[in-house]
């Protein structure tokens, strides 16, 4: 929509409204920008504000395990835990190994974690695709009312441009033909 006239660096022209003898300066630009900048904010805190009343406890607490699940800090902490694990119970640290090789207990809680994990963060993304199935249909509706004032806006310019030419051609059919006119002498030459 907006376009820069001038290509060389040298004569750079403000930016026009396509179409249209508007100029853009700056302020302006980065006003359009600030408010299209706070209209996405406001919808958006909108959307957070609907996601956070009509989300349950447990769901919250499933995005929040999905999330520290996914992130480097749980696989860093995992990590040296097994290490550790695997540490205290092959070298001779402990008198006593609580979970001697082949590790069986290991193994077990890494299975109820996996069993616990799997599903939680399968809610979590349903969740996600249905919140992000959500935001889609706003942007579309969005889109779409914006696409219609656009038709709109169209439509009435394009009724302006015919009443402009019948109004052009009823003058023109009003006036006689112009004789030429003299031109007017100045008298301080």
């Amino acid at each position: 929509m907006l376009k820069n006239e001038s290509a060389h660096p040298k004569a750079e022209k403000p930016p026009r409204i396509q179409g249209y003898d508007i100029e853009l300066n700056n302020k302006r630009v980065s006003r359009i920008d600030r408010l299209v900048k706070n209209y996405e904010k406001r919808v958006a805190s909108r959307l957070d504000q609907e996601y956070e009343t009509d989300t349950k406890f447990s769901d919250r607490v499933a995005d929040k395990v999905a999330a520290f699940g996914g992130s480097w800090r749980f696989i860093i902490l995992f990590a040296l835990f097994l290490v550790s694990w695997i540490l205290l119970n092959v070298l001779p640290i402990l008198p006593v190994h609580f979970d001697p090789q082949p590790f069986i207990l290991l193994n077990l809680i890494l299975s109820f974690i996996a069993a616990f994990q799997a599903p939680i963060i399968m809610m979590s993304q349903n969740r996600q695709t249905a919140r992000d199935k959500h935001e889609a249909v706003i942007d579309f509706a969005i889109n779409y009312k914006a696409e219609q004032e656009v038709d709109d806006i169209q439509a009435h310019l394009h009724r302006m441009e015919k009443e402009l030419i019948e109004l052009k051609q009823i003058m023109a059919a009003m006036q006689p033909e112009k004789a030429e006119e003299p031109k007017p002498e100045n008298p301080g030459e």
